[in-house]
Order: C-alpha cells, then sequence, then structure tokens
C-alpha cells in the first residue's frame, strides 16, 4: 500500500510539471511501463533521462562515439534489405565512428529519434524512427514504410531493457504480423550508466537460424537539453 501511494505521489508531481510553463516537463510514459521495483532499480541518471519530456520545438541531443559494430553475412543482407523501408540499419561496419542522436517530441505523443552515423568515407548515414507509447506491450517502434516492432521494457542488472516482442507491418486500418523469416531477429537495445555522465546503448540482434547478425556499442553523453 505504501509503495502504491508513493507512486501515486510521484506520478501527481510529474502530472502537475508537465501543465506548470516554467518548470521542467516531466515525462511518465516509460515510468508506467515498469513496476515500481524495476524502476527503484534503476540508476538515478537513467531514471531522470527518461523522466523528461522535450517542450515543443525543443529537443534532447547526445554525442557519442561507436566501440563496437559487428554484422555476420546475414546481418549484412538484412541491412541491404532494409533499405526498402528507409535503411534502419547500419548498412555498413564502416559506420564506426562519431554519432549524434536527437530526441523530439513527435505527434499522436510519441518520440522521434534521429541517429547520425559517421562513414569513414560518404555521407553520414541517417536512421530515423518513431517510438509510440501503444500496442499490447504499451511501446511500438515504427522505422518506415509503417513497419514496426512492439517493444517490451525491463530491467536488468540496472540497465534498461527494450526487447522485441514481434514485427509488423501497418497498412491504413489493418495491422499485419510479419512472419519470422522476413525479419532479422529479435532485437535487444539496452541502456546503461557508465557513470561520469555517460552511458552506453548496446543493439544486439539474434536470429534463430543465422545467429548474432547484428551488434553495436555506442557511448554517449548528454550535451544539450
Amino acid at each position: 500500500m505504501r509503495a502504491q501511494r508513493n507512486r501515486q505521489i510521484d506520478e501527481g508531481r510529474l502530472s502537475r510539471s508537465i501543465d506548470a510553463p516554467d518548470s521542467p516537463l516531466g515525462d511518465l510514459r516509460f515510468r508506467k511501463l515498469l513496476s515500481d521495483e524495476d524502476w527503484a532499480a534503476l540508476p538515478a541518471a537513467i531514471r531522470r533521462r527518461f523522466s523528461h519530456r522535450c517542450a515543443s520545438g525543443e529537443s534532447t541531443v547526445y554525442v557519442g562515439h561507436v566501440r563496437r559494430l559487428t554484422m555476420n553475412w546475414a546481418g549484412r543482407l538484412f541491412a541491404q534489405a532494409g533499405r526498402l523501408i528507409g535503411a534502419p540499419l547500419p548498412t555498413t561496419t564502416a559506420c564506426s565512428g562519431p554519432c549524434i542522436v536527437a530526441v523530439t517530441e513527435g505527434g499522436q505523443g510519441g518520440q522521434i529519434w534521429t541517429r547520425i552515423y559517421a562513414r569513414k568515407r560518404g555521407l553520414p548515414q541517417v536512421i530515423h524512427s518513431a517510438k509510440c507509447f501503444s500496442g499490447r506491450t504499451g511501446l511500438e517502434e515504427y522505422v518506415g514504410c509503417g513497419v514496426g516492432m512492439a517493444l517490451r521494457v525491463c530491467v536488468d542488472d540496472g540497465a534498461l531493457l527494450f526487447c522485441s516482442t514481434g514485427y509488423f507491418a501497418r497498412i491504413g486500418a489493418f495491422r499485419i504480423p510479419l512472419p519470422q523469416w522476413l525479419t532479422p531477429g529479435a532485437l535487444t537495445v539496452a541502456h546503461v550508466e557508465l557513470g561520469g555522465g555517460r552511458f552506453a546503448f548496446t543493439l544486439d540482434i539474434e536470429h534463430p537460424l543465422f545467429g548474432h547478425v547484428i551488434g553495436q556499442t555506442t557511448v554517449f553523453e548528454e550535451v544539450q537539453r
């Protein structure tokens, strides 16, 4: 009862801050996807990042450097096939240098994530996606042409995890599940606190037939809010 009451108090404070024009915007959307115990198990810095909502016209910007980027032959094929829907995966292991991520508020209560990866040659690769707080898991991510995935949010050893639970294509009012052979595999993204204002985002995709097809680790720091 006490934990439930404390949670209601916290939600009330954040809800009031959303309506206060001179206060930092509070965000309950990620908080509501976790239990009290899981939320409390996260480092304070992660809770702060995922409790902030950008005001209209503002962005939160992170600057980082890709420390690990691996692909097997199947990962390369999936990445190239992804060009048909806007290239949501790194198209080459040459995207292994500086990286910028900007998070802005999108339409219908979601977020727009823009990732810019420098390459050794040519222009950077730009990846866009939209996070929507909807669906059976409470969170979905769309990557282009109506293709998206449902994400389950959980906590493991102090890291915030986003795990895919199925891919789909939305065509008008219809939502069509994608067969497993059309998808790159089970995706897991982890937000890991490193201390000193630094954190890591790791992405790993495991395919039931082709194994670990893509892996990426990028270390960031927040530079603008």
